[in-house]
C-alpha cells in the first residue's frame, strides 16, 4: 500500500516523514513558494502561511502513523492517523499535487468537530 513509485508519491513520503518529525523547514523546502492548502480551517496561500499551519500542527502531534500512500508522478494521496494532544486518533487524508518536484497544492481532509470542541474549552492567553 505504500510503495514509493512515482515522483509525487516520493515527495508525499518525504512530506509525511517531515510532519512526523515536526520539521517545518523540511516541509517548506519541498513546497512551492505559492503553495495552496485547503483544509477544514480554510484556504492558505504561500509557503509562509503553510509553514504557520504546520508549526501549529506540530505542537499538537504526539504521533503520526502512515496508514496508506498512493500516487504517481503528478499526484499522491496519504492517509494517516494523527494522535494529537487535543484529539486522539484523528484520521487525516491529504491529496497532494506536485509540480517540478515541489508540493503545489494539498487538500487536507479530517473531521474538524473534535478539534473545535477542544478549542472551545481552552482559555485564550
Amino acid at each position: 500500500m505504500t510503495e514509493r513509485n512515482g515522483k509525487a508519491l516520493a515527495v508525499a513520503h518525504t512530506y509525511f516523514d517531515a510532519m512526523a518529525s515536526r520539521d517545518a523547514d523540511k516541509i517548506v523546502s519541498i513546497s512551492a513558494d505559492d503553495i495552496v492548502c485547503n483544509s477544514p480551517r480554510g484556504e492558505l496561500n504561500g509557503s509562509a502561511a503553510f509553514r504557520g499551519f504546520h508549526e501549529g500542527f506540530s505542537r499538537m502531534i504526539k504521533k503520526l502513523t502512515l496508514l496508506a500512500a498512493f500516487g504517481d508522478d503528478a499526484e499522491a494521496v496519504i492517509v494517516y492517523d494523527a494522535d494529537t494532544h487535543p484529539v486522539a486518533n484523528a484520521i487525516v487524508a491529504e491529496h497532494l499535487t506536485v509540480e517540478n518536484g515541489k508540493i503545489a497544492s494539498t487538500r487536507v481532509i479530517y473531521d474538524a468537530a473534535p478539534f473545535a470542541a477542544y478549542a472551545a474549552t481552552v482559555q485564550p492567553h
